[in-house]
């Protein structure tokens, strides 16, 4: 009798290297200590709280780098219409007053998310829910930030809670001496433009996918606040990991993803098929990604069983791929986002802490 294979683990989403630039707000906080044989980081709950804090008021005044750079390329495109450039002069502008730090770039300063993700050499207090969520309150009573949060009091009774608080807060366990962080504040208006649609294989094919794809795209249409970013995501092991996936796409968190599947059944992008359904959008006066209303930006994800076609494509939003289909019938998610509110940072092993400038931050 044949002995079993050894178990190789395999990430549903493996991801390559983070660009992402940073800069550093201070050491003050994160310190390296010795336990027997092997070295923690502590990171003070302050560090964790002001972290959040600094996160929050950048992506209501910044916008990443990256994205500027896309706004200013639609000014010297030759097939950018008048209205196309009049439009992306505007947000050009509004971001550069922005940038003073005063008045936010949208009115809608959006539902808090944080996603965290601690090392097992990280050690806290164990109050980092709270420390997040003290850090936003403060980024919103410090700042000119719209409070959009309300508690029910009851089923038709409800009252606004004055700090922008509750916020959704994920942590999980992963890595090993780094305590990563992705904040989010996600407009009222693209966050209802985020949808999941089910339907059978039959959908999964060259001909049949781009037809739906572009009805379903259409039907967004363009009531958020720009800039917009697109996301679609094709399978899924569960519909809520389909729209998880479709929120991180949407930040641009999946865009290090393979370009490619494997029978390792894991989330890729096509890129091909990205660059499809850009052009698709962008010959689409109505659809969200048109340049009137969006800088042509493109990233997405995907993940379809080996067996079907993979395709992904989309111009950010929120969403993460899924490594296979559903049993039965593939989950399409489509989201609409304004991507400025974004926003990356670490706390590194060291007490040398970076963070990023406008699209990210580090203790």
């Amino acid at each position: 009798m044949s002995a079993e294979p050894a178990y190789v683990h395999r990430e549903l989403f493996p991801l390559g290297p983070d660009p992402t630039p940073y800069r550093k707000l201070t050491a003050d906080g994160v310190r390296v200590e010795r336990l027997g044989a092997r070295e923690i980081v502590v990171v003070e709950r302050e560090a964790i709280r002001r972290l959040t804090e600094e996160a929050m008021v950048d992506i209501n005044h910044l916008l990443r780098p990256g994205h500027l750079r896309q706004l200013a390329a639609i000014l010297d495109d030759p097939e950018a219409t008048g209205n196309d450039k009049f439009v992306a002069y505007d947000l050009l502008k509004n971001a550069n007053i922005a940038a003073g730090g005063v008045l936010p770039m949208c009115q809608d300063t959006g539902t808090a998310i944080v996603m965290g993700k601690k090392g097992r050499a990280i050690v806290t207090d164990g109050t980092d829910e709270g420390a997040i969520a003290e850090g936003i309150r403060d980024a919103y009573l410090k700042k000119n930030l719209r409070y959009s949060q309300v508690a029910p009091l009851s089923m038709f009774e409800e009252v606004n809670t004055r700090s922008n608080l509750p916020a959704q807060i994920e942590i999980y366990a992963e890595g090993e001496d780094a305590y990563k962080f992705l904040f989010v504040a996600k407009g009222g208006g693209s966050a209802n433009k985020t949808f999941l649609y089910q339907a059978t294989p039959a959908v999964l094919t060259k001909a049949r996918l781009m037809p739906f794809l572009k009805e379903k795209i259409l039907t967004l249409g363009t009531a958020a606040c720009p800039p917009y970013h697109l996301a679609i995501v094709i399978g899924g092991l569960t519909a809520e990991q389909t729209l998880k996936t479709v929120k991180l796409a949407s930040t641009r968190y999946l865009d290090a993803l393979p370009t490619e599947g494997s029978e390792a059944a894991h989330a890729f992008r096509d890129l091909a098929m990205e660059a499809e359904v850009h052009g698709m959008t962008r010959r689409s006066a109505s659809a969200p990604s048109s340049a009137a209303s969006i800088s042509a930006t493109t990233s997405a994800s995907s993940g379809c069983r080996a067996t079907a076609p993979r395709c992904r494509s989309g111009s950010a939003s929120r969403a993460r791929p899924t490594a296979r289909r559903w049993a039965r019938s593939p989950a399409t998610a489509c989201s609409s986002k304004s991507s400025r509110r974004t926003r990356r940072a670490t706390c590194p092993r060291s007490t040398r802490a970076r963070s990023a400038a406008r699209s990210c931050a580090s203790i």
